[in-house]
């Protein structure tokens, strides 16, 4: 009888171990599980956390037209000088803000390319770019040379240096430091009423645009519209006040050519500023990334119109 006991107490502690090592081996394979989900959400958030700094969770611009919106098209106030302005509607957003273009300029006396740099003036390329679209030069004379400051002045379909957009913007590329020295002196033109470049002259001495850069007309500062100006020669006398758009590739000859023709004087006397003698008219404006082929724009009934009352 005691031997049967001894044996159930012994099946009984048998049993009793295997239930404990079962729950034993079961707790474990319970701690196994929660130890793997804690490290893989541990590592989920790792990743999330360096995905979050590193501006994974931003907005990503459009890497392959690299564009922004950030230029303002100010409305021109229409009681102002600026009432002859044309209603021609502002550029749309989205423009580029890097890399170049190539800006043609369609002349009676040939064509003058110029390579516009989007990174420093994208504001300036986008408005030419727009105008040139809509026919906005097609027609007009370059209305203003100045010997002195070395500088032709054109983008008016008026002529007279009145005519514009009916929106302005900001100044961009504007030099803070000459280029170099120069013998040169201000200009002292008798009777010089416009801001545009040429009435305000750099300090003697100093030179802060090379021969063959574009820059933008104003009337002080952020007020640019249409009109711009090419610096023709070195050492130019042209003040630092204006955006600098880009510079001329080929046909800087032709404006040298105007140039030396010299400035009509209504008075037959000696002037270093006025009307050039020889004109120059803007057949067409275009602005292309390089490579890319210029569309053909028809002239439009307004700039015609405008150049034939020139």
């Amino acid at each position: 009888m005691a031997s049967k006991i001894s044996r159930q107490r012994k099946l009984e502690r048998a049993r009793a171990e295997r239930r404990l090592a079962r729950q034993a081996q079961h707790a474990r394979r319970k701690r196994q599980i929660q130890a793997g989900i804690a490290a893989s959400l541990a590592l989920v958030l790792i990743v999330l956390g360096v995905t979050w700094a590193l501006g994974g969770f931003s907005s990503k611009p459009d890497t392959a037209n690299n564009v922004a919106s950030s230029c303002l098209w100010v409305p021109k106030n229409p009681t102002s000088s600026a009432a002859g302005s044309a209603d021609t509607g502002t550029p749309s957003a989205g423009e580029l803000r890097s890399g170049f273009e190539t800006m043609t300029i369609k002349t009676n006396l040939g064509d003058i390319t110029a390579q516009l740099d989007l990174t420093k003036a994208p504001c300036a390329a986008a408005s030419f770019k727009f105008l040139g679209e809509k026919a906005f030069f097609n027609g007009s004379n370059c209305h203003r040379l100045n010997t002195d400051a070395k500088t032709l002045t054109c983008g008016d379909p008026h002529g007279d240096g009145t005519g514009g957009p009916s929106y302005q913007f900001a100044d961009e590329d504007v030099p803070t430091a000459p280029l170099a020295k120069s013998a040169a002196t201000p200009s002292t033109s008798p009777g010089a009423t416009s801001t545009s470049p040429g009435a305000t002259t750099a300090a003697a001495g100093a030179s802060y645009y090379a021969k063959g850069t574009i820059v933008m007309v104003n009337t002080g500062a952020n007020t640019n519209g249409s009109q711009f100006t090419i610096v023709y020669g070195d050492a130019s006398t042209l003040a630092a006040a204006y955006s600098i758009v880009g510079t001329v590739t080929t046909g800087l000859d032709i404006v040298e050519k105007v140039a030396q023709g010299g400035v009509i004087n209504t008075a037959n006397q000696p002037a270093v500023e006025g009307k050039p003698k020889t004109t120059l008219t803007i057949q067409q404006l275009t602005v292309a990334v390089p490579g890319a082929p210029s569309a053909t724009v028809a002239p439009s009934p307004t700039s015609a119109a405008s150049a034939a009352a020139q």
